[in-house]
């Protein structure tokens, strides 16, 4: 029997100016998707000051909205509300069949999975990537599931777990350099890897409910990012780095892209205005 399990989410972001701004417009990227495996129930955000929320829909199928504050302001908090029911992850073989490799391969040069096969701007190759992989002896096996696993357990144990070691718009040579990041940084290392290899990876925000595994590593606000990726006869399949293991029921997405740049929860441009501080 399937089992499901249903969250109640509250994220509430604020941002206070230095200075009054005239006008101000965001893009939010905050409504979860519903999916192969999670089905969104209700959705709502509210801003202060109140204004309108227009929605969109990206390439990558991610619902957006977008507001403008046409008036003075000094601040601007943004809460959202979600009610999310997330089916029990399905069980993830040990292998594959004989053949993945070869159907992986027929896939590289796919209009249809360009984005995710090949680099983007916050995972590119690059000599610090080949060296790590050279000295921790990365490479693909023989089986695609088994190559994954043994890769995310691989990051998990050379990278420290650092809030504030990177920035949001890092690229994977300040944690290939440190070897300290987060969820993010690990993320992206395993994107460049696992699309050098030709397996079609894409990057994954949303939240993690901590359970109290042992080792359960996510930032005490729940929101986090992990990747999927596309193999034979599973479609795509969640992987979460920084936690050693798969994106299973714990893990609620909110949106899909080719790295963070395309899922930044908050971005926006301010008119007469400061820097501000989240």
């Amino acid at each position: 029997m399937t089992e499901m399990v249903r969250y109640a989410i509250e994220h509430i972001s604020r941002f206070l100016y230095s200075k009054t701004v005239a006008r101000s417009a965001m893009w939010l990227c905050l409504q979860p998707r519903s999916d192969f495996d999670q089905h969104v129930r209700r959705f709502e955000a509210v801003t202060d000051p109140s204004v309108a929320l227009s929605p969109e829909t990206d390439p990558f199928g991610n619902n957006k909205h977008v507001i403008t504050v046409n008036f003075e302001h000094n601040s601007l908090s943004i809460t959202t509300r979600s009610e999310v029911d997330n089916i029990t992850a399905t069980r993830l073989p040990t292998a594959l069949g004989p053949g993945a490799w070869e159907e992986i391969d027929s896939w590289t040069n796919s209009f249809e999975h360009w984005d995710f096969t090949h680099e983007s701007a916050l995972t590119r190759n690059s000599p610090a990537l080949e060296n790590f992989v050279s000295r921790h002896r990365i490479g693909s096996g023989s089986d695609p599931v088994e190559s994954l696993l043994r890769l995310g357990d691989t990051l998990h144990r050379n990278f420290e777990y650092a809030p504030g070691a990177t920035t949001a718009e890092s690229t994977i040579e300040d944690i290939l350099t440190t070897k300290r990041g987060v969820c993010q940084d690990y993320a992206h290392v395993m994107i460049a890897i696992a699309r050098s290899w030709g397996i079609p990876t894409r990057y994954v925000s949303g939240y993690m409910h901590v359970t109290g595994l042992r080792g359960e590593i996510v930032p005490e606000s729940a929101t986090h990012a992990w990747v999927e990726c596309l193999l034979p006869d599973l479609g795509w399949f969640g992987f979460d780095p920084t936690n050693a293991g798969i994106a299973d029921e714990r893990h609620v997405r909110i949106a899909v892209g080719r790295d963070y740049l395309d899922v930044s929860p908050t971005r926006g441009v301010l008119i007469d205005g400061q820097p501000s501080t989240l």
